[in-house]
C-alpha cells in the first residue's frame, strides 16, 4: 500500500479532577494567576494505583473497538511516554497482553511531548513498507508521578491521560509526510531531572519564545509536504502545553475562522505525549472534525524536539 490512514481513535482520562482552587490550597498560587499565565482551569489526576499501562490500555481498547478490527489484526503497537516507571517489559508489550494481541512488534518511544506525533510517523513508515497492515499508536502519561507538587511554576501545568489511534494500510495517503527534528542545544529546556524518581522541570520562557517563534514555520512546512496550505486545514491540534502558546502560534497562520483549534489544555492541562491524541479523539468524538477532513497534528517538547504531520480524520 502507498500510504496509511487513521482508522479509529480512543481516549481515557482519570476520574479525579484537580481544579486551580485545589492547587491554591497546596502552593502559593491562585485561579486567576493560573488562567492568565497558562489558560488551564482543570486537569485530571490518576489514582495512586492507576498506572500508565492502565490508561494506555483503556484508550487503546476504545480505539480498537471503534476500528472494527480483531486483536489478531494488529501487527504493531507502540506507546509514546516519558513518565512510565516500567522499563521492561515495555508499556506497549503490557498493553498487547491485556488486549490479547497475539504477536505484534511492541515497543515504547520516548520523545517527550513530541512522542505521539513521532510514533505516528514511525508507524506510518512501517505500514508503508509492508512491515504490518494495522498498528496501534498510543500516547499515555502519568505526569502526576513526576510532578514536584511544591513548585508552583510547574505543578499547575500537568495532568494525566491517554489517547490512541489505530492505523491501517491504505491505497490513499491519510497521513502526510512528517516534518520532524530537534534542537539539541536547547535540550535542557524541557526535562525530567533526578534518578529513579525524576521530576518535571522546564525553562518556561525559553520554551515560549522557541515555540512562538519557530512553530509557525514548521506548520507551513508540514502543510507544504502534504500539498496543502494552512488555509486548507479543517483543524489544528497542537501539543496542549499552554493556551498562550497555542493562541500565539495560531494567530500567525492566517487560518479561516472555520478552522477548529484544539483547546483541550483548558480542561486537561499538559498531558505530554498524550495531549495530541487525547485532544484529537475528543474533537472527533464530539463531531467537531468531519470525517475526511485534513487536520494538522503538531507536538514539541523535551530534546528540544518536534514532529508534525497533516492527517485525514477517520
Amino acid at each position: 500500500m502507498p500510504g496509511s490512514r487513521i482508522a479509529a481513535l480512543g481516549h481515557y482520562q482519570p476520574t479525579r479532577v484537580l481544579t486551580n482552587d485545589d492547587l491554591a490550597t497546596m502552593v502559593d498560587t491562585s485561579d486567576e494567576w493560573i488562567r492568565r499565565r497558562t489558560g488551564i482551569v482543570t486537569r485530571r489526576i490518576a489514582a495512586p494505583e492507576e498506572s500508565v499501562t492502565d490508561m494506555a490500555a483503556a484508550a487503546a481498547s476504545k480505539a480498537l473497538a471503534a476500528s472494527g478490527l480483531e486483536p489478531a489484526d494488529i501487527g504493531m503497537i507502540t506507546v509514546a511516554t516519558c513518565s512510565a516507571i516500567d522499563r521492561c517489559p515495555s508499556i506497549a508489550a503490557q498493553v498487547a497482553g491485556r488486549l490479547g494481541l497475539p504477536a505484534p512488534v511492541a515497543f515504547d518511544l520516548n520523545n517527550g511531548c513530541a512522542g505521539f506525533c513521532t510514533a505516528l510517523a514511525c508507524a506510518d513508515h512501517s505500514l508503508r513498507a509492508g512491515a504490518a497492515r494495522h498498528a496501534l499508536v498510543i500516547g499515555a502519561e502519568k505526569m502526576s508521578d513526576v510532578t514536584d507538587w511544591t513548585d508552583r511554576r510547574t505543578c499547575v501545568l500537568l495532568g494525566d491521560g491517554a489517547g490512541a489511534a489505530v492505523l491501517s494500510a491504505s491505497a490513499e495517503e491519510g497521513i502526510g509526510p512528517v516534518c520532524w527534528g530537534s534542537d539539541p542545544t536547547r535540550g535542557d529546556a524541557v526535562r525530567l531531572v533526578g534518578d529513579w524518581h525524576p521530576r518535571f522541570a522546564q525553562e518556561g520562557q525559553t520554551v515560549f519564545r522557541w515555540a512562538t517563534g519557530e512553530l509557525p514555520a514548521i506548520v507551513r512546512e508540514a502543510c507544504a509536504r502534504a500539498g496543502l496550505t494552512p488555509a486548507d486545514l479543517a483543524g489544528v491540534v497542537t501539543h496542549q502545553a499552554n493556551l498562550r502558546i497555542i493562541d500565539a502560534v495560531v494567530r500567525q497562520l492566517d487560518l479561516p475562522e472555520s478552522t477548529v483549534i484544539a483547546h483541550d489544555v483548558v480542561e486537561s492541562g499538559n498531558t505530554s505525549a498524550a495531549s495530541v491524541p487525547l485532544a484529537l479523539s475528543k474533537l472527533t468524538e464530539r463531531g467537531e472534525l468531519p470525517s475526511g477532513a485534513p487536520v494538522l497534528l503538531l507536538a514539541f517538547g523535551g530534546g528540544l524536539s518536534w514532529a508534525g504531520q497533516v492527517v485525514t480524520c477517520p
